[in-house]
């Protein structure tokens, strides 16, 4: 069965984020999902904290970071909030993370603004440390970027907790296969005509790895509009279920436009339970 999930922008002026997140699960959405830009002119929630008030708040929906990105908090931090946030909400945390884009946020919050190269190595060490934690005591790690000494986190995951990555280059392509739970690239940036290339890499290096790419989680996120003039039920339903085709087993939803709590409801009646049947 397909798994959606809908996008909850940190921005204020899109109103209250529980009360969004709260339609969601009660029309049956799988998780919600948040961007990570703490800096700008537009006045936004910190995702992180957003997310946690959203799970406080909602019993069955999953919260998705898309994604953090890693430079703007140190890999073994976000690996003990992780943990803890995982723990309160009872594991619905979906760790999304990313090597970052935005940079002239980092510049203007005073971060480092690494290279490319040292963005993939960074998210690379994030990961790493991150599992590291998670199940070793006394865990060091001296990566490119970020290290560990004899680091202990407790309490260790209740169970494995999943990461996402939003990827798009040769090299971070790779590190999904061999390192992550999922992959959720966002349509612009990765055209349907991209996808079979990028998908195949990760399987790879998934194989490569020891690993079935069958254990990743492939998610599409993209902009959505049902409109009975430009885009009925049944085009985006036609849409969707093409790119099951690509191997996404699951869908992040961006709505625009003023009605988005109608749209939520169209797309929750209209779109979503004919995809799933499709897929099955």
């Amino acid at each position: 069965m397909s798994t959606f999930g809908l996008d909850i922008s940190p921005a204020l002026e899109f109103g209250d984020p529980v009360t969004r997140a709260r339609q969601a699960e009660a029309l049956g959405f799988d998780f919600i999902s948040a961007y990570d830009h703490p800096c700008g002119r537009q006045a936004t929630y910190e995702t992180w904290t957003m997310l946690t008030w959203i799970a406080a708040h909602t019993e069955r929906l999953r919260v998705a970071t898309r994604v953090l990105g890693v430079p703007n908090r140190p890999p073994a931090i976000v690996a003990k909030m992780a943990e803890t946030l995982d723990r309160l909400s009872g594991g619905r945390l979906i760790l999304g993370l990313g090597g970052g884009s935005a940079d002239d946020e980092f510049r203007a919050f005073g971060l480092p603004v690494p290279t490319p190269r040292e963005k993939v190595d960074g998210m690379i060490d994030a990961i790493e440390i991150a599992h590291g934690l998670w199940r070793e005591p006394a865990f060091t790690y001296d990566g490119p970027r970020y290290r560990t000494e004899a680091a202990d986190l407790e309490p260790k995951p209740a169970h494995p907790i999943p990461i996402w990555l939003g990827t798009y280059g040769n090299r971070a392509l790779a590190a999904t296969g061999r390192l992550a739970d999922g992959w959720i690239p966002s349509l612009g940036a990765a055209p349907p005509e991209q996808i079979p290339a990028m998908r195949d890499r990760i399987f790879a290096a998934a194989e490569q790895a020891g690993r079935s790419p069958d254990a990743l989680t492939l998610v599409y996120n993209l902009p959505i509009r049902v409109d009975d003039k430009s885009s009925p039920a049944d085009a985006v339903v036609e849409q969707l279920v093409g790119f099951t085709q690509l191997g996404f087993t699951g869908f992040n939803l961006q709505l625009s436009g003023p009605d988005r709590t109608e749209q939520v409801e169209r797309i929750a009646k209209e779109v979503i339970p004919l995809v799933r049947r499709a897929a099955a």
